[in-house]
């Protein structure tokens, strides 16, 4: 049993408590005050080196959501009806489901993302929009051409959800901690403590790399696990280092 049961169905959990979850935490990071001593990046670097406005991003992470969420009650009621009476699995059989969707959504995105790199076509029209924030924070992550949102996240949330065998209840958990951990990794600060920095070395310093000029082609993967860049021998490793006026610096290790 869950804390919604009897007031909203699995299906509009599961697709609405991802967005709401979404501005919550993103807003969280939004309102806090400079941490200056923890940024990956100064203030003045973020007004500067972006290249598009703050309403503009969340204008297009709107309509990324809209999407989705389109896509996700169509696809969750659907298959809620095809298969009739639904009985909960239990918890291990949950957390493999929810293993393999993170291996599933890794490993499409990993390749949907580096394609988009490789082909300059793609990148000229399409990703290249999710870089002109060269100075990542939270709001942003899902700031991206409308195509690429239904390609690599939607398509790829769709295909984890069906490979996985995961009902629409754990779906509503797996989307969450997806939404959690994708808006966490663009959070531009590297603050003490932080759980996806202890247990993921795919993070916020890792995804940064990314965003650097020296790094486009490097750090594909998203959002869990850095596998596919360690096997495919597009990982970049890199140091952190202190800057003098405070923060830190996510620094390649090699150029």
């Amino acid at each position: 049993m869950v804390f919604w049961e009897g007031y909203v169905s699995d299906e509009l959990m599961g697709t609405f408590a991802p967005i709401v979850l979404y501005w919550v935490y993103a807003g969280f990071y939004h309102l806090l005050p400079p941490l200056d001593r923890y940024r990956l990046h100064t203030r003045r670097d973020e007004e500067t080196k972006n290249l598009v406005p703050f309403s503009t991003v969340v204008k297009g992470v709107l309509l990324q959501q809209l999407v989705q969420a389109i896509v996700a009650l169509f696809l969750l009621t659907a298959t809620a009806s095809a298969s009739g009476v639904i009985v909960q699995p239990s918890i291990p059989k949950q957390i493999l489901q929810i293993a393999i969707a993170m291996f599933v959504m890794d490993t499409w995105q990993y390749f949907v993302h580096r394609y988009m790199h490789q082909n300059k076509f793609l990148y000229r029209h399409i990703h290249s929009q999710h870089h002109r924030l060269v100075v990542p924070y939270a709001i942003g992550a899902l700031y991206n051409h409308p195509i690429e949102g239904l390609l690599l996240d939607t398509v790829g949330g769709a295909i984890s959800y069906l490979v996985s065998g995961m009902t629409a209840r754990t779906a509503a958990v797996f989307f969450c901690f997806a939404v959690v951990k994708t808006v966490d990794d663009h959070c531009g600060l590297w603050l003490p403590g932080n759980i996806f920095h202890i247990f993921f070395q795919n993070n916020t310093a890792y995804h940064d790399i990314h965003h650097q000029l020296q790094g486009l082609k490097y750090n594909y993967s998203q959002p869990f696990f850095s596998i596919w860049d360690k096997l495919l021998g597009t990982y970049m490793p890199f140091d952190l280092v202190k800057r003098p006026k405070g923060g830190f610096e996510a620094r390649l290790a090699k150029e």
